[in-house]
């Protein structure tokens, strides 16, 4: 028999969607703007604002598909390109397995909640070198990082075939084989703790060792303008 699908998990799903996209806008704007200059308030939360939108956009058309389908163990497929797909032939949403047998969402809600973790990580290393580095450089560095380091690693860390694909030994075998990398040597990441802070802790280092002290740095007070906001 098809699944059927739950109220309650699809609501709770929603809601949690709507805490991570909280968690950037304007969560994670106002923790690193409170913490730059005032005159850096405006610079620092529009990094924010279109880095999280931009990546947004590429995980509906390249994101999604390279990090949540079958390809190899490091990379994904083109199966959702564009999110296509994810209508069956009768006009049915497709679904998404979890961590419980036989529980499923609609796969659009788990693109939809993958997206917004997608779209912060990238934010989260703009911090490291605020104040310092031109708006359009923090674009293309974060495309870049993006597609080269967000999308493998999460790749290689979340995705698998689900929890009804280990019913024998042999389909085991089969769907740890078709597993990420890192998922089949055992890892498993339920808060992002691998694939976003540990990804983008080591990026953010990267980036303000290569760039550098600030100007005035040691010479000039560069405090916080506003706690509260990172409060």
């Amino acid at each position: 028999a098809p699944p059927v699908l739950n109220k309650g998990d699809i609501a709770w799903m929603l809601t949690s969607t709507l805490l991570v996209l909280m968690m950037a806008l304007p969560g994670l704007a106002l923790f690193y703007g409170g913490m730059v200059r005032s005159k850096n308030m405006l610079s620092i939360s529009m990094q924010i604002f279109v880095t999280f939108s931009l990546i947004a956009v590429l995980w509906a058309i390249y994101g999604y598909s390279f990090a949540f389908t079958a390809g190899n163990q490091f990379i994904g497929g083109t199966d959702r390109l564009f999110l296509k797909g994810m209508i069956d032939a009768a006009g049915n949403l497709t679904n998404a397995a979890t961590f419980s047998k036989g529980v499923y969402i609609p796969e659009y809600l788990y693109a939809a909640f993958q997206m917004t973790f997608a779209a912060l990580t990238p934010c989260l290393i703009v911090g490291a070198f605020a104040e310092r580095m031109k708006f359009s450089a923090v674009l293309v560095f974060c495309v870049l990082w993006f597609t080269f380091s967000y999308l493998p690693i999460a790749h290689m860390v979340w995705f698998w075939a689900g929890p009804d694909a280990y019913t024998t030994k042999e389909a085991a075998d089969a769907a740890t084989a078709g597993a990420g990398f890192l998922f089949a040597k055992g890892a498993l990441d339920f808060a992002g703790g691998t694939v976003v802070h540990i990804n983008a802790g080591i990026a953010g280092l990267v980036g303000c060792i290569l760039i550098g002290k600030r100007k005035g740095y040691g010479n000039m007070s560069l405090a916080p303008h506003n706690v509260p906001f990172t409060m």
